[in-house]
């Protein structure tokens, strides 16, 4: 059962459609959904474990209906078109498990520069204006990687209860942001800095030693509470997230 999220006040009209990208490694099937008023800033929404479905379908829409034209990929699309996850956010992590553990740093690299050059190339897009990019639990390095191969295009990144986002590898999304411009929301779990409480320290650090803007905040919701599907959805800290990233996409991507 997936819950409904609230609806947009002053919600823009919106045209959604499916679509497919080329990309070094092959072709990424993905859902497009922008204002049919004109273009609009791009975000880049990488989902979590879980992948491409209905969840996250919504959304992109409802970030679309903000002002935005959206796009929400299939990180997995080397081993199976979407839905991955037969039972949404609901689905036993051992199934899926073994699709994220496919994926590489590099893949990461190649996938978000394929992603970014496509959303510049579609007539929804406002290219005069910085692209955002959110990832959820694994999407939240990705989304990093992706403000490192594209420094000049994305203005915003959003990590929202990230994985791995502080480890010992040389190349740790918080060693990385200090190859982006971005404004950076970095929404944690509770559950998750209890695991690892110096996390939030180190990726302030790094952060601040780059000079970006940052707001890296503990939320008292446990890890996946955003989208709609999952078992530890948090209605109340799903919106308060909502409504920090619509404030940091509207300053960063302005």
């Amino acid at each position: 059962m997936l819950t409904a999220l609230p609806s947009v006040a002053n919600a823009v009209a919106v045209a959604e459609r499916d679509v497919t990208i080329a990309t070094p490694d092959g072709t990424c099937d993905a859902y497009f959904v922008a204002p049919t008023s004109g273009p609009a800033p791009a975000v880049l929404v990488w989902p979590d474990i879980f992948g491409l479905r209905p969840a996250f379908r919504q959304m992109g829409r409802r970030l679309a209906e903000s002002g935005y034209s959206v796009l929400v990929v299939n990180p997995f699309y080397r081993q199976k078109k979407a839905p991955t996850a037969p039972q949404g956010g609901k689905t036993p992590i051992a199934e899926v498990l073994p699709l994220m553990q496919a994926l590489t740093p590099a893949m990461h690299l190649t996938d978000g520069k394929a992603f970014v050059a496509w959303l510049d190339a579609q007539r929804e897009v406002d290219k005069a204006r910085k692209i955002g990019t959110t990832g959820y639990c694994m999407g939240a390095p990705i989304a990093v990687r992706t403000a490192t191969v594209a420094p000049g295009r994305v203005g915003a990144v959003g990590s929202f209860h990230g994985a791995a986002m502080v480890t010992s590898a040389p190349d740790s999304p918080h060693r990385l942001v200090a190859q982006t411009k971005a404004h950076y929301l970095i929404a944690v779990a509770e559950n998750d800095d209890q695991k690892d409480p110096q996390a939030k320290v180190a990726l302030r650090t790094a952060l601040e030693a780059a000079k970006l803007r940052a707001e890296v905040e503990v939320y008292p919701a446990a890890h996946g509470w955003c989208p709609p599907d999952t078992q530890v959805y948090d209605a109340a800290q799903s919106e308060r997230a909502w409504a920090r990233l619509l404030a940091t996409l509207k300053e960063a991507l302005a």
